[in-house]
């Protein structure tokens, strides 16, 4: 026959297994502040900005949580979605960026125009 089994050592290695698998996140969860004490620790003007932007953090939490579950309906990866997504946001944000100067130039020609003393164009004149 084969070697004898040494239950003693197997004994040994269960326990010390079990040991650090239940011990280890245990103790992390003992010695990891709560963060209500964080809070306590940050000095006075950061727990008042903090408490200042909270709602608006949430609020933008929600916004992120209620956008992610809108894009994970899609078929496409998420991450597809999210890039599409944001490529739409740019190409909003340019043509914003461009319907204003449009209005900022005609501004200013028209103000020019009267400075000038010549008539201001009108936006039925076909032009």
């Amino acid at each position: 026959m084969g070697k004898p089994v040494n239950w003693w050592l197997w004994t040994k290695m269960v326990v010390a297994g079990g040991a650090v698998i239940v011990g280890g996140p245990a103790f992390v969860r003992w010695v990891q502040p709560t963060d209500e004490e964080l809070f306590q620790k940050y000095n006075p003007e950061l727990q008042k900005r903090s408490l200042e932007r909270r709602f608006e953090r949430e609020q933008e939490f929600d916004d992120f949580v209620v956008k992610l579950k809108e894009q994970s309906k899609s078929s496409k990866p998420i991450w597809v979605v999210q890039k599409e997504d944001e490529d739409e946001r740019i190409r909003q944000k340019k043509l914003q960026d461009t319907l204003k100067l449009a209005e900022e130039v005609k501004a200013r020609r028209e103000q020019m125009r009267r400075e000038a003393g010549l008539p201001v164009e009108s936006e039925s004149s076909g032009r």
